[in-house]
């Protein structure tokens, strides 16, 4: 079933906030627990995934509330699934790659942040248009 515009907004704000929290909580595991026994490169992937998380949880917060005031602009869904895609595939692969050692997720990452470009360009080209108008 297609969510509708509002869903698809609080669906946004959901992911958002949810992203939030996990961060958090990854970043502490991996601060207080983990940095103790992984090696350095290991850490370092740990926190550029926390870092990009963060970010495009405050992304996926924005844009769920633009998208309210837009009442359901098509160029924001799409901007809202590669902004959830890609923060999945980025920082889940990081955390992979970072606690299992398994070098094949370093293949995916530049996927997630390709959505991730996506996602901003379409934010870049969405503001353009609005202050054209």
């Amino acid at each position: 079933m297609k969510p509708k515009s509002n869903q698809l907004s609080h669906f946004a704000i959901f992911f958002g906030a949810l992203f939030g929290l996990l961060g958090v909580l990854i970043g502490a595991f991996g601060s207080h627990v983990l940095s103790k026994s992984l090696e350095i490169q290991a850490v370092a992937w740990l926190e550029i995934g926390v870092r990009y998380q963060f970010t495009h949880a405050l992304a996926l917060l924005f844009s769920g509330l633009w998208m309210r005031h837009l009442s359901g602009d098509r160029h924001l869904k799409w901007a809202i699934v590669f902004f959830i895609t890609g923060t999945l595939l980025f920082s889940g692969s990081l955390y992979v790659l970072a606690l299992s050692g398994m070098k094949f997720f370093a293949a995916i990452t530049p996927i997630g942040g390709f959505c991730l470009i996506i996602a901003w360009t379409i934010l870049v080209t969405k503001a353009y248009q609005e202050l054209r108008t």
